[in-house]
């Protein structure tokens, strides 16, 4: 869905850290251990907070109902 503003473990506020997240390791190829730790992550739950979080904002966007009437 949407990357949760803050840690569920600890409370660190991590959305801001995501889009340069992606960036680095989807279109530099960059390591992403190498990554979180020049973005300053560097709790091991802060880290799952990103590395586990699917995107699925674009998909669901389909089933609204501006959406669907657009479709019609």
């Amino acid at each position: 869905m949407i990357i949760p503003v803050r840690c569920f473990t600890c409370g660190k506020v991590i959305a801001h850290l995501y889009e340069d997240y992606v960036r680095r390791v989807e279109e530099n190829q960059e390591n992403p251990e190498t990554v979180l730790n020049e973005l300053g992550c560097s709790r091991y739950c802060c880290r799952r907070m990103l590395i586990t979080h699917v995107d699925l904002i674009d998909d669901l966007i389909n089933y609204s109902p501006q959406a669907r009437a657009q479709l019609q």
